[in-house]
């Protein structure tokens, strides 16, 4: 009963109180600043949405992963960024209005990506019959539970700006609270296993998050964008939306496996600290380079 109160209510309300206080930072200007970043938005889309799936089968099957473990891998790579992306890109001197851009676009694009990635893992990893076939109401619930609060938040934030104000405060600590309850109740639930799961699938997560930042932030200096961007998009491609992917992966109506909600609860722990390592050593860089003789301006 209590895993049924836990599954039904509480894990769709900690995502709704997350993606509420994600909406409340957003506004329209944020979707149509695409405009002014085209090519680092692209660049940003692209790595989610084609390198980091491609990068999260590589590694579950260089990890041997078991097929459930795989597809709770594969759930976060199909998962956006968020909030602490924002606040990560900011500590690190990232371009965080692209930051905002990102998380806007990809929220948006996650309504028809995650279903087509998540039934992509499912038939590849276990198999063709437990393909979940995608019915207009699975779509409609991933559009409500996703894109519902987002909206709601950011019209709060339109109308009401003061308020959106004084919210986001106790949004963020409800945010953090819920996603710590949301992680110790999969860790619970799969008590009995988690040391085997850690062992299977914690080297596996700290590679998919070293993979996801390592290409969010090379690929932009590639493709020549400025540094700034190259930090944002790095923050953004590897600090997932972990909560999003434990929601789908225990919820009854999509795919009730806590099994699957493993890898998205280590890696929501990993990427923290992993996280604020890349900061520091992108700050770092930058703070040597601005010092060292050939930044520093002639005075004759």
């Amino acid at each position: 009963m209590q895993s049924n109160v836990f599954t039904a209510v509480l894990i769709p309300l900690s995502l709704a109180v997350i993606m509420l206080g994600l909406g409340l930072s957003l506004t329209l200007a944020d979707f149509k600043r695409v405009i002014v970043y085209p090519r680092a938005v692209i660049v940003g889309l692209v790595c989610q949405m084609l390198v980091l799936p491609a990068g999260g089968v590589l590694i579950a099957h260089a990890f041997g992963l078991g097929p459930e473990l795989a597809v709770g891998l594969m759930l976060l790579a199909a998962s956006p960024g968020g909030a602490t992306a924002n606040l990560f890109s900011h500590l690190a001197r990232g371009d965080v209005a692209l930051n905002i851009t990102l998380t806007a676009v990809n929220s948006a694009l996650t309504l028809v990506t995650l279903p087509l990635i998540v039934n992509f893992s499912l038939n590849h990893f276990m198999g063709e019959d437990r393909a979940v076939p995608m019915q207009f109401a699975k779509v409609l619930q991933v559009f409500i539970i996703v894109l519902g609060p987002v909206s709601i938040g950011m019209l709060v934030r339109s109308r009401k700006p003061q308020v959106a104000l004084k919210l986001d405060k106790p949004i963020r600590i409800m945010s953090a609270a819920f996603l710590a309850v949301v992680i110790a109740a999969a860790v619970y639930q799969e008590r009995q296993n988690i040391g085997a799961y850690f062992q299977q699938v914690g080297l596996a997560a700290l590679s998919f998050n070293l993979l996801s930042m390592g290409v969010g932030f090379v690929t932009p200096l590639l493709f020549r964008l400025p540094r700034r961007q190259a930090v944002a998009i790095g923050m953004e491609i590897g600090i997932h939306n972990g909560i999003l992917a434990m929601t789908i992966a225990m919820s009854p109506l999509l795919l009730g496996n806590a099994t699957m909600a493993i890898p998205p609860a280590i890696y929501s722990i990993i990427m923290y600290f992993t996280a604020a390592a890349f900061g520091y050593a992108v700050t770092r860089r930058h703070a040597d380079e601005q010092d060292s003789p050939a930044a520093t301006p002639s005075r004759s």
